[in-house]
């Protein structure tokens, strides 16, 4: 197993973008508009990192699914405001009924907020009754039809019915112009980590020759959670079958006891498949990368760039600076920040930067000045030795990084 198998990384595909979760931080890479790729390192500490006890075994998959959900969906709002609601804008000189215009003009671009919170709680509450209510229900009818007669296969029968769903359902979605295209985004984050972890350049070339199938997977995770569901499930029903008479009651044990468990077992069993690649871990894959054969497609070049530099971003830092040991901006020269930034910028840093340089006994006092520039109090902390031995272009670099040069500069 290479070196590289044992990172940590993983990856969700976005619209018209790709999320990576490196082992220090992340990086969200969007394909905008315009044809640029725009990359943003994600300040995000896993829940379980905050809190030791989430770390236990078992725990740390309800806590990391939760916490991935959490923050997947926020990105994925974001990457749908960022390069969904600028087609919005570039139609705004077509007439607009009255309808569309209140709604722009109450709403501005919080539309776009607004109506995913709508389709993701309506999402919720689809997915509760497809994947327990349903199947729960479909039994009962049949177990009363059959005399009871089938009551111990209860967990099986559900399994299989949201197996039958699950597989039509994405079948279905898979249809759709738009999902495709976020499943060829899936396809391109898998094949940049299957490039990584093979130990290869990461180039359009090589990622564009490694499979689509990866064994980490939050499909495959969907289908081993399915495959232990029945398991736990079976034996719960039959051990106390009381609790299975009333629909509503088994579905409400089925989300509040039941599936945490299958959560934590599913995640312990996806971090260990891809670690290891015995025949046990191939039986319990195989039907999650079959079912990737519908979750992901074969992507362009176009979307394999953009998960090369979400890759990259996640692992060495933006613009791909090797030698970090955190998400940072690589080097860069005063004529690239010239380029970049406002004069008035450039001016106003420079001048900061140049009283290190100018008076040893100000340093103390110029570090307090930058400290109230927003989200520049890392670099008061640091030693004024340490500040001193830099180069202007290191400190403008460094003052770049920190701030975001609003009207405090």
């Amino acid at each position: 197993m290479s070196d590289n198998r044992k990172v940590s990384v993983g990856g969700q595909a976005l619209i018209e973008g790709i999320l990576m979760r490196g082992p220090k931080c992340s990086a969200m890479a969007l394909r905008m508009p315009d044809g640029s790729i725009s990359v943003e390192r994600k300040d995000h500490v896993s829940i379980a990192k905050k809190y030791k006890f989430l770390g236990v075994p078992i725990i740390r998959g309800v806590a990391s699914f939760i916490d991935s959900l959490v923050f997947g969906y926020k990105c994925m709002m974001e990457s749908a405001e960022k390069t969904s609601f600028e087609d919005l804008k570039a139609d705004d000189g077509e007439e607009m009924s009255k309808l569309d215009r209140w709604i722009t003009d109450h709403f501005g671009e919080k539309m776009m907020t607004a109506l995913t919170i709508i389709a993701s709680v309506l999402g919720v509450l689809l997915a509760v009754f497809l994947f327990m209510w349903l199947p729960a229900q479909i039994f009962t009818w049949i177990n009363k039809a059959a005399n009871e007669s089938i009551s111990n296969f209860r967990g099986l029968f559900e399994g299989i019915m949201r197996m039958i769903i699950f597989v039509g359902y994405m079948f279905l979605v898979s249809k759709m112009p738009d999902i495709k295209r976020v499943f060829m985004y899936h396809g391109a984050e898998h094949k940049s980590i299957f490039c990584f972890e093979n130990e290869l350049e990461l180039t359009v070339e090589n990622v564009r020759k490694q499979s689509r199938f990866h064994p980490r997977c939050g499909t495959s995770f969907m289908f081993v959670m399915i495959i232990f569901s029945v398991i736990v499930s079976s034996i719960v029903s039959i051990a106390i079958p009381a609790l299975t008479k009333i629909t509503l009651v088994w579905v409400l044990i089925k989300i509040v006891l039941i599936l945490p468990i299958v959560m934590g077992l599913g995640f312990e069993f996806i971090k260990y498949a891809g670690t290891h690649d015995n025949r046990c871990v191939k039986i319990l894959s195989a039907p999650g990368l079959w079912m990737q054969r519908i979750t992901t497609v074969e992507p362009t070049d176009d979307i394999i760039e953009v998960g090369i530099a979400s890759l990259k971003a996640a692992l060495y830092g933006i613009e791909n600076e090797t030698d970090s040991d955190d998400c940072v901006v690589s080097d860069v020269s005063e004529n690239d920040i010239e380029e970049e930034y406002p004069a008035e910028v450039t001016d106003a840093l420079s001048e900061k930067v140049e009283d290190y340089f100018d008076e040893d006994a100000a340093v103390e006092e110029t570090l307090e000045e930058i400290a109230e520039v927003e989200k520049a109090e890392e670099i008061a902390e640091k030693p004024a030795a340490e500040l001193k031995d830099q180069t202007v272009d290191e400190m403008m670099e460094e003052l770049f990084k920190e701030t975001s040069f609003n009207d405090e500069i």
